[in-house]
């Protein structure tokens, strides 16, 4: 493809994806396709020569589209948002366009000087503290396996590092029951084995419980074990429950643990001042994350990570062949010393649009307004009795059934709302999700899209009650 055809099919795929955001409600929210259908339709072989990319973009559309769920459909209520805005978007262009490895400073300095910035306006935004050091990574699970490395070789003074764990002590971590399952992923392939990962009980509103937190650090020390990592979780997956901070982090500085904060999601609601009460005693941490790419436009992926000893960091991952010394690396920030990965794309662009398109004020409007459309469902869905709140809501996230008084058997309970979901989503008109709480089968309906407005919210209301009524 030479330039001019380059220019010309440009256009025509920006004009597609204007026409896409314009008329997305068109499409169904969740791919309604069969295992294995689109593979299908993909020839078995690779062709042997060049094809014509109208060819390849018309199969795009009737082919790969079919099997798209469309995570930037405003009646996507699942899971928790992977929100894009149009400045996102187009910042994402402009780093295709120029395809650049910023691995270190010299590679690209505006991309090193750029999230440093960036790092320190999300900072300033959430209040989290002046001695915080911030990075992106591409996800929350690669920033808590970074945190948890961090603390395993600060503990051995970086010998595991360098030796390996032969000599090393037993490890033991610690998290809530209701802690997102990547805690669990890093903390295999830390090294520390899971039958070491400690998932401390929850209260009512599934927030630890700080006293068996510590309960379970005296145990493991009585049997000579080393408690080495907690993990506080600001909004869980399943119902946001927000683990009391402070409490968890005078235990941590009590017996000398690293304190790792992870809130994913909750912690974009830190950019409004009433939310943040959620994270006091973030000053305890040693490291705190939040996904940028979940609830603030910003296309997936992009995770701010924060430490308070950048020197620990960099020293857990810092590796220097001479390929890749330059005069300047005693003076700039090298950000593939501050993670796992070598190579890094040039996430904080696509930051940089949004926080300047929209502004604090204007990200701040947003979140609210998906705040008050989490209200407003629940005030709605619970005048009907039959309805359960299953969690406190305490951002956009409703967690709920549908339990008629007439029907006691939590399997038969289960099935209802197994199939109300079912109907729901196969409709194509929304997409929601469940999980389970205390055993209790619950519909999740989470409001934070982009565009999601009250009318979305009204139409979901709606299809929820004709399923009932059937």
């Amino acid at each position: 493809m030479n330039i001019s055809n380059f220019r010309k099919y440009a256009h025509q795929v920006a004009d597609w994806m204007a026409d896409y955001y314009e008329h997305i409600e068109q499409y169904p929210v969740l791919a309604q396709v069969k295992p294995k259908e689109i593979y299908e339709q993909i020839p078995e072989n690779p062709p042997q020569r060049g094809e014509s990319f109208e060819s390849i973009f018309a199969d795009f559309q009737q082919v790969i589209m079919k099997g798209m769920t469309h995570w930037q459909h405003p009646s996507f209520f699942a899971y928790f948002n992977a929100n894009a805005s149009p400045p996102s978007v187009l910042a994402e262009m402009l780093i295709a366009t120029m395809g650049a490895q910023c691995m270190i400073w010299q590679t690209s300095p505006s991309a090193a000087e750029l999230e440093e910035r960036m790092m320190e306006w999300l900072a300033q935004m959430c209040e989290i503290p002046a001695d915080f050091h911030g990075v992106i990574q591409d996800t929350a699970s690669t920033a808590t396996l970074c945190a948890l490395l961090c603390a395993r070789e600060r503990y051995t003074n970086y010998q595991i590092n360098e030796k390996g764990f032969a000599n090393s002590p037993r490890f033991t971590a610690y998290c809530s029951e209701e802690t997102h399952s990547s805690i669990e992923k890093d903390i295999k392939i830390a090294g520390l084995g899971k039958e070491n990962l400690r998932k401390i009980p929850t209260d009512e509103a599934f927030a630890m419980l700080p006293e068996q937190l510590e309960e379970a650090i005296k145990k493991d020390l009585a049997l000579g074990l080393t408690p080495l990592f907690v993990t506080a979780t600001i909004g869980s997956t399943s119902s946001t429950a927000i683990d009391p901070l402070r409490k968890i982090g005078e235990v941590c500085k009590k017996y000398q643990i690293w304190l790792h904060v992870d809130a994913a999601y909750a912690g974009n609601a830190m950019i409004l001042p009433e939310k943040r009460y959620m994270i006091d005693g973030v000053e305890l941490a040693d490291s705190y994350l939040f996904n940028p790419h979940k609830w603030l436009l910003t296309n997936f992926d992009c995770t701010a990570f924060y430490v308070k000893d950048k020197g620990n960091l960099i020293r857990t991952f810092e590796i220097l062949p001479e390929y890749l010394k330059t005069k300047n690396d005693q003076v700039v920030n090298n950000y593939r010393d501050w993670g796992i990965q070598l190579g890094r794309r040039f996430r904080a662009l696509k930051l940089w649009f949004v926080l300047r398109t929209y502004g604090v004020e204007g990200l701040q409007n947003i979140l609210r307004t998906h705040l008050q459309l989490a209200n407003y469902f629940a005030e709605q869905l619970f005048k009907n009795p039959d309805f359960e709140l299953i969690a406190p809501i305490s951002l956009n996230l409703v967690c709920f059934r549908y339990k008629p008084a007439h029907v006691q058997d939590e399997q038969v309970l289960e099935v209802i709302n197994k199939k109300i979901m079912d109907n729901l989503n196969a409709s194509g008109k929304v997409f929601l999700t469940h999980t389970k709480l205390r055993g209790i089968f619950t519909l999740r309906v989470v409001i934070g899209q982009t565009f999601v407005n009250q009318s979305h919210v009204d139409n979901l209301l709606a299809l929820i009650n004709a399923q009932i009524e059937k």
